[in-house]
C-alpha cells in the first residue's frame, strides 16, 4: 500500500434514507454535529430531492441550517437530482459539494431521478451555472462496476462517461457500486484504467457491499490508487430507487479498522469514533459488526 493519506467520506444520508421510520429532525442534528468533529474529510449529510421520492429527508432544509458555523475542518455534502433541488441547495453557501448522482445504465438513471443520459447531462449544465462561490459540483457514477438491468456495461462505457463529465469540467467524480455487483477484478480494472488518463480528477469509490465483499473490494481500489474512500456507519445505506433489497455501504468501522491495521493516515480522532459508533447504534438500533465478517 502506499504511504499516503486515506479521505474519507461519511455518508449519514445514504444511512438515514433507507430507514422507513422518520428519524426525529433533533436526532439527526445531534448525531451529524457529532460527525463534524471527527476528522472526516466530506460528510454526506443530506438531500435536497422530493419528500416523496425519499420521505427520510423531508426536513433537509432544516438540518442544513443547523450545519452553519460549525468549526469544523470537515466539508459538506449534500446530494441533488435535479435544478429543483439546486436551487433549494443555493440558499446554504456552508455546503461544500452538491452530489450529482449521474449514471452509466439509462435504467437506473429513469428508475433514480427520472431522466434519460442526455437529459442528465443537461442537468449537469444547468446546475453548474448555479453553483455558488467556493461550492464545486461531485458526480457520481451509478453501477460504475457493473449492472443489474441489462444495459450494456463495459469498463470503455465508463471511461467515455468520465470523459462527458470532464469535457463539463467535473473534476470530482466518485464511482458507484450501487447493488453490490462489484468484484475485485473489476474495481481494479476500472481504477487502473481512469486514475492515469485523468489526472485532474479526484476519483473516489462508494462500494455497497455484502459482508464478505468489503475488504477484498476495498484492497481493489486502493491498489489500483483510489485513496478517496465513501462509508457509512454500522455499513447502512443503500439507494432505495435501485432494487428491492438494498445492499449497505461498507462499513465505516471496517475501514478504520483496517486502517490502523494497515498505518493508513485517516486523520481520524479515535476517541470521537467511538462516541460516533456509540451514537450511530443507538440512532439506528444496531450493533457494529466484527469486521473480519
Amino acid at each position: 500500500m502506499h504511504a499516503q493519506k486515506l479521505h474519507i467520506t461519511e455518508c449519514p444520508r445514504d444511512a438515514m434514507q433507507g430507514v422507513k421510520a422518520f428519524i426525529p429532525t433533533r436526532d439527526k442534528i445531534r448525531y451529524l454535529h457529532s460527525l463534524m468533529h471527527t476528522g472526516y474529510d466530506v460528510l454526506d449529510f443530506c438531500s435536497f430531492v422530493s419528500p416523496k421520492a425519499v420521505p427520510q429527508m423531508a426536513d433537509a432544509e432544516e438540518v442544513a441550517e443547523a450545519m452553519q458555523d460549525m468549526d469544523s475542518k470537515t466539508e459538506l455534502l449534500t446530494i441533488i437530482g435535479n435544478v429543483s433541488g439546486a436551487k433549494r441547495a443555493s440558499h446554504f453557501p456552508h455546503i461544500r459539494y452538491w452530489g450529482y448522482p449521474h449514471s452509466v445504465s439509462p435504467t437506473f438513471l429513469n428508475r433514480n431521478i427520472q431522466s434519460g443520459t442526455d437529459e442528465s447531462l443537461d442537468r449537469i449544465r444547468s446546475i453548474q451555472d448555479m453553483l455558488l462561490p467556493g461550492t464545486e459540483m461531485v458526480c457520481y457514477i451509478s453501477m460504475g462496476f457493473g449492472n443489474p438491468y441489462g444495459d450494456f456495461w463495459s469498463p470503455e462505457l465508463v471511461e467515455d462517461c468520465v470523459m462527458q463529465l470532464h469535457k463539463l469540467g467535473i473534476r470530482r467524480i466518485s464511482l458507484a457500486d450501487t447493488v453490490a455487483l462489484a468484484d475485485p477484478e473489476t474495481i481494479r480494472t476500472v481504477f487502473q484504467r481512469l486514475i492515469p488518463a485523468f489526472p485532474d480528477i479526484l476519483f473516489g469509490a462508494h462500494l455497497h457491499t455484502q459482508p464478505h465483499q468489503w475488504k477484498p473490494n476495498l484492497e481493489a481500489a486502493l491498489e489500483a490508487g483510489c485513496y478517496r474512500i465513501e462509508t457509512a456507519m454500522l455499513g447502512l445505506g443503500g439507494c432505495p430507487m435501485a432494487k428491492d433489497d438494498l445492499n449497505g455501504n461498507l462499513p465505516t468501522e471496517h475501514l478504520v479498522s483496517y486502517c490502523r491495521t494497515h498505518h493508513l493516515e485517516t486523520g481520524i480522532d479515535f476517541s470521537r469514533f467511538r462516541d460516533n459508533l456509540r451514537m450511530a447504534s443507538d440512532l439506528f438500533h444496531l450493533t457494529p459488526q466484527n469486521p473480519e465478517s
